[in-house]
């Protein structure tokens, strides 16, 4: 019953460089339209032969279901959200994280939009217009605050969602993080290791939830390894990169100067770098560092830096996994996972043991 033509119209050729439809497979494989809908749908009633069919040059021709007709008939927009902050782009992570997210989605209907805001705009006006507009099925949030109105809001609206990073309120939801308290310890451990007693670390803003679990850290690790800490709260990660080396050229150039510093930045740290040359200090003499890095960029341009890699592509794919778990109703617990940091030893250090 599935190929009969007499319900079917008259086939008509596609027009040259329109946008594939169901017309477009129905003329293609001879079938009809509404079998064509069917077999994409996995209806119990069409052959599997007829369905392989329909998907090979539905692929063939890079067909896509029309989102405001599907809205229309599912009340559901196919779209997965992601709210990103102009920080994260300048720290590098919104490329590697919008990678991850994408190779999850690419198996499944959904599709990502990035949404983009300033952090000194209201941090609820992305979220509101998401859950007002009906623009998206899930949302991934990122920047964590410990208390965060943008988790009690979706949460209130029993909205999918997904966080990068976590919060401390209570409310169990989705998360995928990166353990900046491991980092902010092995940091010290490694610095101490190289003789380094006074160290100092560029933190995350105080108001996001990982820099008290990176500051955690760091003091654990000065407690267990007998270091002590040099003061340096005048700027933190969120600053431009010319403030944070004209900060670090002050206290590099005076008698309070560290011999070790961790860097909670990639970015972050090419300041910090600056600033030491800019006090006439060579990194890997005077003082050591450690950074959390994205990729191997700072890695190249500096291998006497020791890095732990953080993998956004990663987080990425966690958060993609956890927000359409969570479309799908998997409790929220079951939706968590944090990832540890990986030492990579100062490449310099790897060159010599190969000679």
């Amino acid at each position: 019953m599935e190929g009969r033509t007499r319900n079917r119209p008259a086939a008509v050729p596609p027009t040259e460089g329109a946008r594939p439809t169901l017309k477009t497979i129905a003329f293609m494989t001879g079938l009809g339209i509404t079998t064509v809908s069917r077999a994409l749908k996995d209806a119990p009633d069409i052959g599997a032969e007829t369905k392989e069919r329909v998907r090979l040059v539905a692929k063939q021709i890079g067909y896509q279901p029309n989102r405001a007709g599907v809205r229309l008939r599912t009340g559901k927009t196919n779209v997965i959200s992601l709210v990103l902050t102009l920080e994260e782009e300048i720290m590098g992570i919104t490329s590697p994280m919008v990678i991850g997210i994408t190779e999850i989605l690419a198996g499944t209907p959904y599709h990502l939009v990035v949404t983009p805001y300033s952090s000194s705009k209201d941090p609820l006006g992305p979220i509101r217009y998401i859950l007002d507009t009906g623009a998206a099925d899930g949302v991934i949030i990122s920047r964590m605050e410990p208390n965060d109105p943008r988790v009690t809001l979706l949460t209130e609206r029993q909205f999918p969602f997904a966080t990068h990073g976590r919060t401390e309120m209570g409310i169990v939801h989705p998360y995928h993080d990166f353990d900046n308290g491991r980092f902010a310890y092995e940091a010290v451990r490694k610095l101490v290791e190289r003789g380094r007693r006074r160290l100092v670390l560029l933190e995350p803003p105080p108001h996001l939830t990982f820099h008290s679990h990176m500051r955690t850290g760091f003091e654990g690790g000065l407690k267990d390894f007998g270091a002590e800490s040099v003061s340096f709260h005048q700027v933190n990660i969120d600053y431009s990169l010319v403030a944070i080396r004209d900060a670090f050229e002050k206290l590099m150039g005076s008698s309070d100067a560290p011999d070790g510093i961790v860097s909670g930045s990639g970015s972050g740290a090419i300041a910090l770098i600056a600033g030491v040359e800019a006090a006439r200090k060579k990194l890997g003499e005077e003082a050591d560092m450690v950074s959390k890095v994205p990729s191997d960029f700072l890695r190249w341009l500096r291998p006497e830096v020791m890095t732990m890699y953080e993998d956004i592509r990663i987080a990425g794919r966690e958060l993609a996994k956890a927000v359409i778990g969570r479309i799908e109703g998997q409790p929220p617990e079951t939706l968590q996972s944090l990832s540890q940091p990986e030492f990579q030893p100062p490449m310099q250090r790897l060159i010599k043991g190969r000679e």
